[in-house]
């Protein structure tokens, strides 16, 4: 019995669980596990109540273990629940904004028959006197902008005539007074 015990005690007990299999299961939950269970398998004592506290710790560590991969499903189920009623609204959006994109074409194409039967029904001398109107205030326009830049054209050229009285002007001076000492 005695060689039984230590033997036991020598190798400490491996339990494989569903969750050691899947690849789901991080390698640091592992690793953590397999530590609490090599710390609580290599207490010091060999007697019944050791191996009896670490099937405890190991039924609670897989029940824990369960526990958390239960409620990741139940997070990745909501979160598909989610996505779906989501893409669901999307749809029901998409669907409600092409319905309204129908509409404003069809009014669209409406108010254009509606504008050209106005236009070809509208009396030759209203429209002829809009016209003149129009053709003289661009006349004006045209010409206004032509002076504005004939006036831009002598503004630059008498700037430019002014640096150079300056620089001349500054000649001068350089002159007379070398012609003073």
């Amino acid at each position: 019995m005695s060689s039984l015990l230590s033997h036991n005690k020598d190798q400490p007990r491996i339990r494989k669980t569903l969750s050691d299999s899947s690849p789901a299961s991080s390698t640091t939950t592992k690793s953590l596990r397999h530590e609490r269970l090599s710390r609580l398998g290599s207490s010091g004592s060999s007697d019944a109540s050791n191996d009896k506290a670490t099937n405890h710790a190991e039924s609670y560590f897989l029940r824990r273990e369960n526990r958390l991969s239960a409620r990741k499903k139940a997070e990745e189920e909501t979160a598909n629940n989610d996505y779906k009623k989501m893409y669901e609204k999307a749809l029901a959006t998409n669907q409600r904004l092409k319905s309204r994109l129908e509409t404003s074409k069809q009014e669209l194409v409406v108010i254009q028959d509606q504008l050209q039967r106005a236009q070809k029904g509208r009396p030759g001398d209203c429209g002829s006197n809009m016209l003149e109107t129009e053709k003289k205030e661009s006349w004006s326009l045209k010409k206004r902008i032509t002076d504005m830049e004939e006036q831009l054209k002598v503004k630059a050229e008498l700037k430019t005539e002014n640096q150079r009285l300056k620089d001349e002007n500054g000649a001068l001076i350089r002159v007379i007074t070398k012609l003073s000492k």
